[in-house]
């Protein structure tokens, strides 16, 4: 049976139906424990007899990569949304006046409106 291993370039074995991959991989390179070979994407165990794939069928060779943690932990991803207590939503409150209104209510607040009283002058803030 024929099957071809593309590494750098593709190559052509022919081998027997018994074998496995372990086998393949010590016909392809010395270091063998560093070798994957996947055939449509995914890897094939190293006990797998080679006769269970289909014949002229493509293996591709790689090496490992290297994994290992990503920066930061995962486990506590939104934590602090997590943890922070739900605040219900307030009432729109109306949005202050700005620039040339503010200017007129200030001015009709304070001359335009005004009656001339005796006694004390009255605060802003006094509801009387």
């Amino acid at each position: 049976m024929q099957l071809f291993v593309q590494t750098d370039k593709v190559n052509c074995f022919d081998v027997q139906e018994t074998q496995t991959v372990s086998d393949l991989k010590a016909t392809i390179a010395r270091d063998v424990s560093e070798l994957v070979i996947t055939h449509e994407g995914r890897p094939l165990p190293d006990d797998m007899l080679l006769a269970l794939l289909t014949p002229n069928s493509t293996l591709n060779v790689a090496g490992k990569l290297l994994g290992g943690k990503v920066h930061g932990s995962l486990a506590r991803a939104g934590k602090v949304k997590g943890q922070t207590p739900k605040v219900a939503k307030q009432e729109d409150k109306k949005k202050k006046k700005t620039g040339r209104c503010k200017r007129r209510i200030q001015y009709n607040r304070r001359f335009a409106t005004n009656v001339n009283t005796f006694g004390r002058k009255k605060g802003p803030n006094s509801n009387s």
